[in-house]
């Protein structure tokens, strides 16, 4: 028997999240939607996306809060957060390696979409306090791994060694589009303009795709290489005891568990 999920996603929590996910692309592709410039200064659009960004995900996780996150969820989450961000400066660093998203992965598949976006924004936030990362690149960051833990978990049914190969698949893609993402936000500052890559305002839009494209290959493969074969590797190692370990825990917290109550004793059961 599949459990149920760790956190309950309504209606309105759903419609809340399609609208973030829309925000969210907005932000990351800003550079093609707004140039440099527009707001007075060529730093005003990712500061004003990075602070809609938080104000997005505030918004998502009250509505997936109010609609269904109960005690035994909440600490599981706690716990999952701590060492997401206890794990996280064991590979931030050193060529690309991630040492966060295999369990983002993992927590996403077996307790559901909304846990796995909430752990995403919360690993994130913890981690960038504990290693003193916070900076305008962290709401970025956070709605990355949000989505990245929320898609595990609407993953196609599948069991034995084929889940495993399909975790470990999506956590090597997932890899690639983490940076993908996040190297839009800060693409048009980090090169000189007369760059055959660097972010030209006016462009038509296939020609700065072409100028983005060769820009992460260029300066982002290699980094990216290395947190895809880091996912890839520790979901395949790891990844059967971790969903075992998952499984068990979700099945003894019995998340979401309708509450009876025993109809009250009489005197006369009493005496029986």
């Amino acid at each position: 028997m599949t459990a149920a999920a760790a956190v309950r996603l309504g209606p309105r929590a759903g419609v809340v999240m399609t609208l973030a996910a829309f925000l969210g692309l907005v932000a990351f592709f800003w550079p093609f939607v707004v140039a440099p410039g527009t707001f007075g200064s060529n730093y005003a659009p990712p500061l004003i996306f990075g602070v809609l960004l938080v104000l997005v995900l505030c918004v998502v996780l009250s509505e997936i809060a109010e609609g269904g996150i109960d005690s035994k969820a909440l600490a599981m989450l706690g716990v999952l957060s701590a060492v997401n961000a206890a794990l996280r400066p064991l590979g931030a660093g050193t060529a690309g390696i991630e040492t966060v998203f295999f369990i983002l992965v993992l927590a996403g598949r077996v307790y559901g979409p909304g846990f796995g976006f909430t752990l995403g924004c919360t690993s994130l936030f913890a981690s960038a306090l504990i290693t003193g990362g916070v900076g305008p690149w962290m709401p970025y960051q956070m709605f990355g791994c949000a989505f990245v833990g929320m898609l595990a978990g609407f993953l196609p049914r599948a069991t034995g060694r084929r889940e495993i190969l399909m975790l470990a698949a999506y956590g090597s893609l997932s890899g690639y589009l983490f940076g993908f993402l996040l190297n839009l936000s800060f693409w048009p500052f980090s090169l000189d303009p007369n760059s055959s890559i660097a972010y030209l305002p006016g462009l038509p839009f296939t020609e700065q795709w072409h100028r983005y494209l060769a820009f992460d290959l260029a300066t982002s493969l290699g980094w990216d290489t290395g947190r895809a074969v880091t996912n890839f590797v520790c979901v395949l190692l790891a990844g059967p005891a971790v969903l075992t370990t998952f499984r068990r825990a979700a099945r003894r917290a019995r998340f979401r568990a309708p509450v009876t109550f025993a109809p009250p004793r009489t005197d006369a059961t009493e005496r029986r």
